[in-house]
């Protein structure tokens, strides 16, 4: 096993390596920015080594940095967590050249998975469904107007790097589409310094289903099942469940089967997610990416089957064989998540970092919560707005829903707004109770749920 780990993240997900790590056995470095220096991970992890100032680029985002402090500090292992460079091929080269095993795909496996227009070949090839697009990156308005009148309106533009809803646009009609495309370019290069921008047949009313796989470095391939990760706001997600709610028989196995080759397509090791767009239809799905890191929505997989998918990633790492054959992985139950962020959705989901004044935990059989905040500490304004995950584990789909209702209820988190409220309003909606819905329903239903919470907190005023 690997001896000593450089965790090259902050906030929840850095806990949860951390805390993995521990129970391996595995000692722990934590690598903080300034304005993290009293963070929960950077208290309990065993070692823990400033990298520069508040700005993600002049801390979690500086390569030279992070190598220099696991080297420094004698760690044979990084962990990228999520987000920052967890998915950044350059940097796990950058690695591998030090001696520092990076705990995730390789950079040329980052490569040919990220590129997303060049994946989609690949996919194609291995037997893959993919969604109709261009035929590669489309260079300028001409190709991307030509790959449009060949699909057919609706289309979405995609950057090839992109993620986190970044660098994506829906286009309605031909005249929209160069403004838009111009939009999308801009803000792939703000945010993944690539504009290299490629199209695709805009599924309407689509499911936003993904698997979990995990392979080693000897060829064995395993799924642990799907995810439903439909509830999103403008493509952030915000509620995720597992298994995803309603799919036959059929389509799940074809679905993880498909993950399977997907991952065998680009050479993958580690844990990582295949995303798929599921028609209304609930019969055909579309390969739309892969994502070569843990996801934030890995514990609802966790849940249903019991397996640690960090541990896993440590013992890939480490050059171990998978302890896992597929005909080992069982599925138990039903588990949901709900993401609690530090946004006002009454102000368009407006970032609201601030100070926690007081918090209380829900707890009880069946109930996870993933955060590193406690009373007193601080959501810096530099950073992602996540500050907690909310998960429930029972044996229905039902069960899940009214624990989770009743954690919800049971969280006090005072300091800033959080969207706890709308995931609390969402639990009791009729078109989540039923399950399967798509990607455009949070948007469609969030002026009445936002209604509902406004009245209510006026109501508790008048009280």
């Amino acid at each position: 096993m690997l001896k000593r780990v450089l965790i090259a993240n902050r906030g929840e997900i850095a806990l949860r390596i951390l805390r993995s790590c521990r129970e391996a056995g595995v000692e722990t470095v934590a690598a903080y920015s300034q304005a993290d220096r009293d963070a929960l991970h950077v208290q309990l992890a065993t070692q823990a080594v400033c990298i520069g100032p508040a700005k993600a680029s002049e801390s979690y985002l500086d390569q030279r940095a992070l190598l220099s402090a696991a080297l420094a500090t004698g760690c044979d292992g990084l962990h990228p967590g999520y987000g920052f460079l967890s998915e950044n091929a350059d940097f796990a080269d950058a690695c591998a050249q030090a001696g520092v095993t990076f705990i995730g795909p390789s950079g040329d496996t980052i490569r040919a998975a990220g590129a997303k227009s060049a994946a989609k070949e690949r996919m194609r090839a291995a037997g893959v469904p993919v969604t109709p697009g261009s035929n590669g990156p489309v260079r300028d308005v001409s190709e991307a107007l030509a790959a449009a009148e060949r699909v057919g309106y609706p289309v979405m533009l995609k950057a090839s790097a992109g993620g986190g809803g970044r660098g994506i646009r829906r286009c309605q009609r031909a005249e929209e589409l160069p403004a838009l495309l111009a939009e999308a370019q801009a803000e792939a290069r703000a945010c993944f310094g690539d504009d290299e921008m490629y199209l695709e047949k805009l599924v309407l009313h689509p499911r936003h289903i993904e698997v979990q796989i995990l392979a080693d470095r000897f060829g064995n391939v395993i799924h642990l099942g799907d995810r439903d990760c439909s509830l999103q706001r403008r493509s952030q997600k915000l509620v995720e469940e597992a298994p995803a709610w309603g799919l036959s028989p059929q389509v799940r196995q074809a679905m993880g089967e498909a993950a399977v080759r997907a991952a065998r397509a680009v050479g993958y090791e580690s844990a990582g997610t295949v995303e798929f767009l599921l028609d209304p239809d609930g019969e055909h799905f579309y390969f739309m990416e892969m994502n070569t890191r843990i996801q934030v929505e890995h514990g609802v997989t966790e849940l249903i089957t019991g397996v640690d998918l960090i541990r896993q990633q440590l013992r890939i790492a480490s050059g171990l064989p998978l302890e896992l054959r597929q005909e080992d992985i069982r599925w138990t139950g039903h588990a949901i998540e709900c993401r609690v962020n530090a946004e006002d959705p009454a102000a368009d989901f407006r970032p609201c970092p601030g100070q926690v004044r007081f918090l209380h935990l829900p707890g009880g059989p069946g109930v996870r919560v993933d955060t590193a905040l406690f009373s007193g500490c601080a959501m810096p304004p530099y950073y992602d707005s996540l500050a907690a995950k909310v998960l429930t584990h029972a044996s229905t789909r039902l069960e899940a829903i009214r624990k989770m209702r009743r954690c919800l209820e049971e969280l006090a988190l005072e300091g800033f707004p959080t969207t706890a409220e709308l995931c609390y309003q969402l639990m009791y909606h009729a078109a989540f109770v039923r399950g399967g819905c798509a990607t455009d329903c949070l948007d469609t239903y969030l002026p009445e749920l936002l209604d509902f919470s406004k009245r209510a907190a006026e109501s508790e005023e008048a009280t």
